[in-house]
């Protein structure tokens, strides 16, 4: 998946507006322009597209978060200049407010099964033995599980794809 993938799988889900995405950035203390969340949101294939780094996606991520639970007092999380799917996944876990059970319910909703060991591995630090790479087909399907459990009648929808 790409980082722009992610982003328009997450305002759908969400039916997040594009002042709404300004403003998710901003509560990271970032600034940016509704044309550059437009651009992110279009298709590849749109001359107007613009590519989120792997950065923009952390920002907006550690946005989301705050946008979720409320800011914390304090300085903010300094976003990753590189950033995977695990890192994606543990972030949405934490704007969710996600226990293990929870996500496994969730990918239940779109028949993946996975044990409480193997969804641990995907929170693990990389350097542990027990780390597992989280493959975009968890991460897709968990995103789409979210989807089913807040927009079940736009169950068929698929953001990215149309």
């Amino acid at each position: 998946m790409t980082n722009n993938d992610v982003l328009r799988r997450i305002r759908y889900t969400f039916d997040l507006n594009d002042r709404t995405m300004v403003s998710i950035f901003a509560l990271a203390d970032c600034e940016v322009t509704q044309d550059q969340v437009v651009s992110w949101l279009k298709k590849e294939e749109d001359n107007e597209f613009l590519k989120l780094t792997d950065r923009e996606l952390a920002v907006f991520l550690n946005g989301f978060i705050n946008f979720k639970r409320g800011k914390r007092d304090g300085q903010q999380p300094e976003p990753e200049s590189r950033i995977n799917n695990n890192k994606i996944f543990q972030k949405l876990r934490i704007a969710l407010n996600l226990k293990a059970d929870d996500i496994l319910g969730i990918l239940q909703l779109v028949d993946l099964d996975l044990s409480q060991h193997e969804l641990s591995a995907f929170f693990r630090n990389p350097e542990s033995s027990n780390y597992r790479e989280c493959k975009d087909q968890v991460l897709r399907n968990f995103l789409l599980g979210v989807q089913l459990q807040l927009r079940p009648g736009d169950a068929g929808s698929d953001p990215v794809a149309g």
